[in-house]
């Protein structure tokens, strides 16, 4: 499957893409049912038949069930640890293997027309059938698998039926393309439906998580966020200096839109390896892991210093230039955190910020108590 083709179904999402490619590797129970009933019914016709061809294809139709049952197991003990990379390359896995052995069956059933097989004909295409339509229930959620499996299972059947010198087989032939098209059709549908559930759980279980107007994380993911810390790590709280009479002048939606651009800036600020969080109104937390020691609070300090300059920076609101700036409250510890500490954490980064603001604003201060004493007064 090229690249250009498979990309039309990938989902942007890279969470819902993973959900996705679990949901096919989940199929154990049905791959091995149809993949013992094949191999017998392959086998049976070589054994009553004493065809060649048969038996060539009976083995592999066995090798390409053996493949997938493979892989299913593959796929559940190392799922854990796969990158986005991974899952979408084991989604090609999973879409080459159910073709390999819709190939294999296609073939059966091509055979079976090509000696004038009836009763083989009938049990290979009833295998088909069999397959497609578990394919259609397990797999429908990645179209492509469908259409390309459907493809080179029916396409061998199809020109079989069109070499048959009666005009009943290519008819037949011909109704299995109106199949394919049918199969195409409902995949789609049932892919739509499913894949919208799906974002519709995320949205949910987001809206839980993150703040609605600047799609930050909000208290509930920054405290989890903080407990999942094991090394040093920096807190900077962000109290913006002037806010309310930019929203007080230019109206509320122009203060959302200034708080949606303080929230884009922080993020850049924080970095890939950090988060900001909004804790309601104006007020903002970024949290990132620093070195130990000195070296860490020099980090921390330089976070700090970062942001308030850019939040110092104009903004543009509905092409009206405004300047706002902020204060700082910096905190730098280590170690698990529990529930308790975190409440206590955030109440000491909270007092540095206050005196920050006290002294003016537009400056930081560290939460040590001695730090907050010999740094009330500094500069930005």
């Amino acid at each position: 499957m090229p690249l250009t083709m498979l990309s039309r179904y990938l989902h942007p999402d890279p969470r819902i893409r993973r959900e996705l490619v679990d949901l096919l590797y989940t199929s154990l129970p049905q791959v091995s049912a149809i993949g013992v009933t094949s191999v017998t019914g392959a086998v049976a016709l070589a054994i009553m038949s004493g065809d060649i061809g048969y038996a060539v294809i009976s083995v592999f139709i066995f090798i390409t069930a053996a493949a997938r049952i493979f892989s299913l197991f593959r796929y559940r003990s190392r799922a854990a640890q796969f990158s986005d990379a991974d899952v979408i390359r084991w989604e090609r896995i999973y879409g080459a293997g159910a073709s390999a052995f819709g190939l294999a069956l296609g073939m059966l059933s091509y055979r079976a027309l090509e000696i004038d097989d009836d009763p083989g004909a009938w049990i290979a295409f009833g295998l088909s059938m069999s397959f497609c339509v578990g394919m259609v229930s397990r797999a429908a959620i990645r179209p492509w698998i469908i259409l390309t499996t459907a493809a080179v299972l029916l396409t061998p059947t199809i020109v079989g039926g069109l070499l048959r010198p009666e005009f009943a087989y290519k008819i037949g032939a011909i109704m299995l393309v109106f199949f394919w098209l049918t199969l195409r059709e409902a995949s789609g549908h049932l892919s739509a439906a499913f894949v919208e559930r799906l974002e519709a759980k995320h949205r949910l279980a987001r809206q839980a998580t993150h703040d609605f107007l600047t799609g930050l994380p909000n208290r509930a993911a920054f405290f989890q966020a903080l407990a999942e810390t094991k090394d040093d790590f920096a807190i900077v709280a962000i109290d913006l200096d002037g806010f309310k009479p930019v929203n007080d002048r230019h109206g509320h939606q122009a203060g959302d839109d200034l708080l949606r651009q303080v929230a884009e800036r922080l993020s850049l600020c924080v970095g890939s390896n950090g988060i900001a969080a909004r804790f309601g109104g104006d007020e903002f937390l970024m949290l990132k892991p620093v070195a130990a020691g000195d070296d860490g609070r020099e980090q921390a300090l330089a976070l700090a210093r970062q942001a308030i300059a850019d939040l110092s920076m104009p903004f543009l609101l509905t092409d009206i230039p405004v300047r706002i700036a902020a204060s700082a409250g910096i905190l730098v510890s280590t170690g698990a955190v529990t529930a308790a500490r975190a409440s206590q954490l955030l109440e000491r980064v909270d007092r540095a910020l206050y005196v920050a603001k006290r002294n003016g604003g537009g400056r930081w201060t560290w939460s040590d108590e001695n730090a907050v004493l010999e740094r009330a007064a500094g500069i930005r």
